[in-house]
């Protein structure tokens, strides 16, 4: 038997991930502008009906959110696909400068119409920050280490959902409404000299291939959806002809945003991530279950304290603390589990589990159930939503290299968006109907007593009520909301079939490790040893266009498909052998050579002779 020389080099072992230089900083920048994105809505709301009085534009004061959001969700996809072409960095500092622009116009806006533009500008600067955010992290951090840097960021939500308020409310009574808006811009100043100095991302050299067709199908898509969510059952019926009008528009917006990206050379959305069990198991669970189900219970119960319990609105905003105190423990928790372990199905599986337990409980409730029901009941939420919302992004963002962060982040964040909206819009649309049902009922001719309309229908209007007449409405109020939260929990359902479906995988950490077949497989070493030199640890994790890194003078790349004699090699082939043989010993081990070997026909291997000898 002939004896196998191995071949002379050496083999380091796998080096545990370092944070890059001036790292903090980054973090830092990166936190301060989801900071900044996020507080933008949070003490906007508080403000905004001083603004609109002030301004005497009450009959445009729905277009002061609708700007933002629609602004928000059409530039998320643009702003994904062009930090991965031209680099993140660049699309980040766009984004400061786009929102710090629209603060300053609508701070200083003497009327509605400027004070909308300028919202349109903070919300295409606003969408980019949160994208851009966490595709720099995806860049920058290996999946399972990522686990624990994206915990503050998700944090961040969670304070500005409580501080928003009260900053914003405490700024407009004390001072002026545009004291709220100017708050933000020396964080904004702050967040971008930081970034401008302590950012440094690989460089990419991409040839920009703008996909002008797809962007502009997805914001006709975009813009009927939103507005049929935002004025269907509310400034119109759902079978006027404007609804039924922008409902066909939305349709064939969505239709020719598929074809769009379908003939796209280069498309905004890349409809090949959707053939990714995880992204679309993951994603849609982020789509039902937070976008869905828990933004919109979150949005209402401030508004159900402050109706059924009397409370102020300040006091309503502290009570969501015990649930933000929750989504933050929760956070980081699951951030640190997730990093030791690197495994994160059975983490999707708690969170949706008890987020639906969460929602479910508070459609037990009833007016008469004291104060602690409900909030004990939203620290429930809070904690479910922690497991969720961070770490659904890192999953999908896992099962693709870090040349395409920007494109998966966007689409998860759009999705998420666009189930948010459509919540609080239906949920309001089935609220404000049978409320005013139950008014009827309840009140009978006393209901004259009551604005015409139940959606002017405040805490302050209630309190100033005869005390029977009062009681009537809460009770009325809590008998309207709060079976649409049980009816809401269905939807979780739906949610924990997704992420039991969910792979299983283990996250690719840094350190050198590779993924066979199963469970694991896709990941690159970080660094190795060759007799030609050293393979720089600046590899991506995955790919996911097939091709894979290596040297030679398109380093970075061997080829997806190589022609041999006898046929194709496809692009498909693993790193590994399923039954665990590798291929080839020595440095280059798990690799494929980019030409296949000839084999002598005169010892074919029926012979045995001479071990095949290539030529």
């Amino acid at each position: 038997m002939t004896a196998t020389t191995e071949p002379t080099g050496t083999t380091e072992a796998p080096q545990q991930w370092q944070p890059p230089k001036h790292f903090g900083v980054i973090l830092a920048s990166l936190m301060v502008a989801m900071l900044l994105a996020s507080l933008d809505q949070t003490i906007f709301s508080t403000a905004l009906p001083t603004i609109v009085g002030e301004l005497d534009g009450l009959e445009h004061m729905a277009w002061v959110t609708t700007a933002y959001t629609l602004a928000a969700t059409i530039g998320m996809p643009a702003y994904g696909k062009l930090g991965d072409l031209i680099g993140h960095k660049k699309v980040f500092v766009f984004g400061i400068v786009v929102f710090l622009v629209g603060w300053v116009v609508a701070g200083s806006a003497g009327s509605m119409g400027v004070l909308i533009a300028g919202r349109a500008l903070q919300g295409l600067g606003g969408g980019g920050l949160m994208i851009t955010s966490q595709a720099i992290l995806a860049v920058l951090v290996p999946a399972q280490q990522r686990a624990k840097y994206t915990a503050p960021l998700g944090a961040v939500f969670g304070i500005s959902s409580v501080a928003g308020p009260l900053i914003g409310g405490w700024l407009t009574d004390a001072h002026s409404w545009r004291w709220a808006l100017w708050l933000n811009l020396p964080l904004g100043l702050l967040a971008l000299a930081a970034a401008i100095w302590g950012i440094r991302l690989p460089a990419v050299r991409e040839k920009v291939r703008l996909d002008v067709l797809g962007i502009t199908t997805l914001a006709v898509a975009v813009t009927a959806t939103i507005l049929v969510a935002s004025w269907g059952g509310q400034q119109y019926a759902w079978t006027s002809p404007t609804i039924l009008a922008l409902a066909a528009v939305a349709v064939l917006g969505w239709v020719g945003f598929v074809l769009a990206e379908r003939r796209a050379a280069d498309p905004v959305m890349p409809l090949d991530i959707f053939a990714n069990k995880t992204f679309v198991f993951g994603t849609g669970i982020a789509l039902v279950g937070i976008g869905i189900g828990s933004f919109a219970v979150i949005g209402y119960l401030p508004t159900y304290l402050q109706m059924a319990y009397g409370v102020s609105a300040t006091a309503s905003g502290l009570l969501m603390l015990p649930m933000v105190a929750a989504l933050i423990l929760t956070t980081m928790g699951t951030g640190l589990l997730i990093a030791r372990t690197g495994h994160y199905r059975t983490v999707v599986i708690a969170g949706v589990v008890v987020t639906g337990l969460g929602t479910w409980s508070l459609s037990l409730l009833d007016a008469q159930s004291p104060l602690w029901m409900p909030v004990a009941c939203t620290v429930v939420i809070g904690l479910g939503v922690g497991a969720l919302m961070q770490n659904l992004l890192l999953v999908v963002q896992d099962q693709f290299g870090t040349h395409r962060s920007g494109a998966v982040t966007s689409a998860f964040n759009f999705f998420r968006e666009i189930g948010a909206t459509l919540g609080l819009a239906v949920v309001g649309s089935i609220f404000a109907g049978r409320l005013t049902t139950g008014l009827a009922n309840s009140l009978g001719d006393a209901v004259s007593q009551l604005p015409s309309d139940v959606s002017s229908l405040t805490p302050a209007i209630v309190r100033a009520l005869p005390e029977a007449l009062q009681q009537s409405v809460t009770t009325a109020y809590a008998d309207a909301l709060l079976p649409i939260f049980g009816w809401t929990a269905l939807l979780f359902v739906a949610a924990l079939a997704l992420a039991w479906l969910l792979p299983d995988r283990a996250l690719s950490s840094g350190d050198g490790s590779q993924l066979g077949p199963g469970p694991k497989r896709g990941r690159f070493p970080t660094r190795s040893r060759t007799e030609t030199g050293t393979v720089p640890n600046s590899v991506p994790d995955r790919i996911g266009d097939g091709s894979q890194l290596g040297p030679g003078p398109n380093r970075g790349r061997f080829p997806t498909r190589s022609r041999t004699e006898s046929g194709t090699v496809p692009n498909s082939v693993p790193d590994r052998i399923g039954d665990g043989s590798q291929l080839g010993p020595g440095p280059n081990r798990g690799r494929f050579p980019t030409e296949a070997p000839k084999i002598c026909p005169r010892f074919p291997p029926e012979s045995g002779g001479s071990k095949n000898r290539p030529h």
